[in-house]
């Protein structure tokens, strides 16, 4: 089963974390279920960028970026090279780093 290491965060993993991902489950579903509360808008159907992260190692081995997840990317914010939505990113084999920008765009709830 991959590992995820998220990078620390100042409010949602101040120490940093590494859990456990089970092939084929999202990134976020992953962060969710270890308490690590990522902001997921749109229920996680990949309608919002609010749980956009990085992929610093592993990104290859994730699932292809699809249409609808590159258009809602565009309005993520600090949008990097390996970013993607965690909601819609599932690990293959290979273990990832991530990380959990400081900023989102919810407009739902500024």
């Amino acid at each position: 089963m991959p590992t995820i290491t998220i990078l620390p965060h100042p409010e949602l993993a101040p120490d940093g974390a590494v859990i456990d991902a089970p092939e084929g489950m999202s990134i976020c579903d992953a962060l969710l279920r270890n308490h690590i509360d990522i902001e997921h808008a749109c229920g996680q159907v990949g309608a919002c960028s609010t749980c956009h992260v990085v992929v610093v190692r592993g990104f290859d081995s994730l699932n292809a970026l699809g249409d609808n997840e590159e258009d809602m990317l565009d309005q993520a914010w600090g949008l990097q090279p390996q970013s993607r939505l965690s909601c819609q990113a599932r690990p293959g084999k290979e273990d990832l780093t991530v990380e959990l920008p400081r900023y989102t765009l919810n407009h739902a709830k500024e």
